[in-house]
C-alpha cells in the first residue's frame, strides 16, 4: 500500500484484506458502478495514480462544490485501487441514491469505440465487486449492484436507461451498459466468486436501526462516556444509518463482533421498508399536493425518519412517499 494525498493506493488482493477489516457503522445497501469518462486510458502514464485522483478531487470541490471526491474507490487500468471519499459519508455519484451507497468510479471511458478496458481493470472491478457483496453481506443482483446509465440524470428516477440518462458506466462497460448487460455478463462474473447469490444471514439479530443527528458521533469501545474512542474506525457522520445490536445505559451497540457504542442520544429511530409498487413517486412534501421529485422502483429499500398522515419521509431532507406502497421489514 501507499499513501499521498490523503489517498491510498493497493493491490487487489491488499484491497480484499482492507475491506474485510475495515470498521463502517454506516449501513450499506447497495453499489455503484461508474466510469470517469475524463480522466481516461490516454491521461494514465502508469505512475500517475494519486495525481489523477487528486485531479479529481479538485475538480469535485472546486467546480462541483461537494464536500469531497465523489467517490469511494477509483480503479485503474494497471489493476490497482485507490481509496477516496471517506467510506463513513454518502457519495455523490448518483442525483437521489447516495444514501446508504458505495461509489466506485472505473478510471477510463467505456463507450464503444473508446477505451477497451484491459484485463487487469476487468479483474479488480469483479474482485471489488464480490468483496463488498462479502462485506454488506449484499446479493449480487441488479437492485443491489447498479449502473448510473439506469437513473434520470435530473431527478435521479430510476428508469434503466430510457430518458435523459448518461452512458455511464460506459455503453461497453463489460458489454454494455443495460440492465439486461449487467444480468447476462457482469453478475455471472461476481457470481464466481461468491459462495451464494444470496446473502448469508446475520448471526447476531438486528435489535433496530438509527440514523444520526450529530455532525459526528465517535465510536466508544463500551457504553459510557468513561470508555476510549475505539482506534480502528471513523466517527459515523451525521444522516448514517446504523445497525443495532444491543442496548445499554443509552448506549447503543453498533457491530455484532466488537464492543463498539454510541451514545443513543444523538440518534433517531428508523424504520427499515421496501417498496411494494412497480413504481413509487417521491415527493417534496407529505401529500399529492407536493411537487414530484424522483421515484423508486419495486424492490428499493429507503430507511423512514418520519410519518405524518400516511406518509413517509424517507430522508433528511424533504423526500416522502405514500405509507401504503411500502412493506414494513422485520430487521
Amino acid at each position: 500500500m501507499e499513501t499521498k494525498f490523503g489517498f491510498t493506493k493497493m493491490s487487489i488482493s491488499e484491497f480484499e484484506n482492507y475491506i474485510s477489516n475495515l470498521r463502517i457503522g454506516r449501513t450499506v445497501l447497495t453499489i455503484q458502478q461508474h466510469h470517469t469518462y475524463s480522466p481516461s486510458y490516454i491521461h494514465f502514464k502508469g505512475n500517475n495514480h494519486f495525481e489523477l485522483q487528486k485531479g479529481m478531487k479538485e475538480y469535485h470541490v472546486n467546480h462541483n462544490g461537494w464536500m469531497d471526491i465523489g467517490q469511494h474507490f477509483t480503479t485503474f487500468p494497471d489493476g490497482t485501487i485507490m481509496t477516496g471519499r471517506n467510506i463513513e459519508n454518502s457519495p455523490a455519484c448518483i442525483v437521489g441514491n447516495n444514501a446508504n451507497s458505495v461509489c466506485i468510479e472505473n478510471l477510463g471511458n467505456f463507450d464503444k469505440g473508446a477505451d477497451e478496458m484491459n484485463q487487469l481493470q476487468k479483474d479488480a472491478i469483479v474482485k471489488m465487486t464480490a468483496a463488498l457483496c462479502k462485506k454488506f453481506n449484499l446479493a449480487a443482483n441488479t437492485d443491489k449492484i447498479v449502473y448510473h446509465h439506469w437513473f434520470d440524470l435530473s431527478s435521479g428516477a430510476r428508469n434503466n436507461g430510457t430518458k435523459n440518462n448518461k452512458s455511464c458506466p460506459g455503453t461497453n462497460f463489460f458489454g454494455g451498459n443495460k440492465v439486461e448487460d449487467c444480468k447476462n455478463i457482469f453478475l455471472p462474473l461476481v457470481h464466481s466468486l461468491l459462495n451464494t447469490d444470496s446473502p448469508n444471514p446475520l448471526t447476531v439479530p438486528i435489535v433496530k436501526y438509527v440514523s444520526v443527528t450529530a455532525n459526528s458521533l465517535n465510536v466508544r469501545e463500551g457504553a459510557g462516556n468513561n470508555f476510549s474512542i475505539v482506534s480502528d474506525r471513523n466517527p459515523v457522520e451525521q444522516g448514517g444509518i446504523l445497525r443495532v445490536f444491543g442496548e445499554k445505559d443509552g448506549w447503543l451497540k453498533i457491530s455484532s463482533s466488537a464492543e463498539h457504542w454510541v451514545y443513543g442520544r444523538f440518534t433517531n429511530i428508523v424504520k427499515h421498508v421496501i417498496v411494494s409498487a412497480d413504481v413509487l413517486n417521491v415527493r417534496t412534501g407529505p401529500s399529492k399536493d407536493f411537487p414530484k421529485t424522483a421515484s423508486l422502483h419495486k424492490g428499493q429499500e429507503v430507511f423512514i425518519t418520519d410519518e405524518i398522515n400516511g406518509w413517509c419521509k424517507i430522508s433528511m431532507e424533504d423526500r416522502w412517499v405514500k405509507m401504503s406502497y411500502l412493506d414494513f421489514k422485520t430487521n
